[in-house]
């Protein structure tokens, strides 16, 4: 191989490894239940902190004792750190007007980012009241939050079928969502072909791909049973023998998603939207990767 073919592949592969500049972040935590998790969490936030996420966001389960606990780690989570943080904040557990009180109270204090969603039915079933394009009006009439809703590249569980999920998608954004954040998913394509379904229903907000950097296989596969999202079998056939061998699946779930975060770079994607499961290392060693850096 000549020099100047040598040094042109070396510039491919430079420019494609260092995404410097060129794409940002965000990171998802959840409620600590525990001091030491609390501890975890807390650990987690201030290393990646020094990323510059755009935004961090924190879930809460269906009762309102989680939801207070929510409010107060975002809280802190502002105070302590500066970075703009973002609650979860779901409508089926939840009248209008308690909603509504919870709006006002973020907002003054000083809370703009909302993640909007609908949350899970109760065991009892029936119909809900309310719909996150419902939430997202209920918000925008309380104040203009910044408002994140979910999508599913593959389709939400509950959903009829593929258009109706769309159509539900669009609701939301006509609603006044800001954007949407997917569902994580390990199956590229599937992303890249929901990304053009939305264009073509004239869904013009950013879809955020939501990342699952995976170390414990297993618990994803049962996170990907459970909300519809297909494993390729050569991503299983990666874990194969590794039950025993947490290290060796923690790089291994590390090059996977950054494959991905690169593969979608390159397919114009800008923002990236990490579930991190409290943990900060795997994170942060991709997005280090990447040219993501203090």
């Amino acid at each position: 191989m000549s020099y100047s073919h040598a040094g042109h592949i070396d510039a491919l592969n430079h420019n494609v490894a260092d995404l410097a500049g060129k794409i940002n972040v965000s990171f998802e935590f959840f409620p600590p239940s525990s001091e030491k998790m609390e501890e975890t969490l807390w650990s987690s936030i201030h290393r990646l902190k020094t990323l510059q996420p755009k935004f961090v966001s924190v879930t809460y389960g269906a009762n309102s004792g989680e939801r207070d606990r929510t409010h107060s780690i975002i809280k802190e989570i502002k105070d302590q750190t500066g970075l703009i943080a973002a609650p979860h904040l779901t409508c089926i557990d939840a009248s209008r007007d308690e909603l509504k009180t919870i709006a006002k109270d973020y907002w003054n204090n000083g809370i703009r980012d909302i993640v909007a969603l609908r949350g899970d039915l109760p065991q009892s079933g029936g119909k809900p009241d309310m719909y996150a394009s419902d939430l997202v009006e209920l918000l925008k009439g309380v104040a203009d939050f910044d408002i994140s809703v979910a999508a599913y590249p593959e389709v939400h569980p509950e959903a009829k079928n593929a258009q109706a999920d769309l159509i539900n998608l669009k609701r939301k954004v006509d609603a006044g969502a800001n954007r949407a954040i997917t569902q994580f998913f390990f199956d590229v394509e599937s992303y890249l072909r929901f990304r053009d379904r939305c264009v073509t229903a004239g869904i013009d907000v950013e879809i955020i791909p939501g990342i699952l950097p995976v170390s414990n296989y297993k618990q994803a596969k049962r996170f990907a049973d459970m909300t519809n999202v297909r494993i390729p079998s050569w991503m299983a056939k990666q874990y194969e023998g590794l039950d025993d061998d947490p290290v060796t699946r923690q790089m291994v779930g590390a090059s996977q998603a950054i494959d991905m975060v690169r593969t979608l770079s390159r397919e114009g994607v800008k923002d990236f939207h990490f579930y991190t499961l409290n943990r900060s290392e795997m994170t942060y060693a991709l997005c280090h990767t990447l040219g993501v850096r203090p």
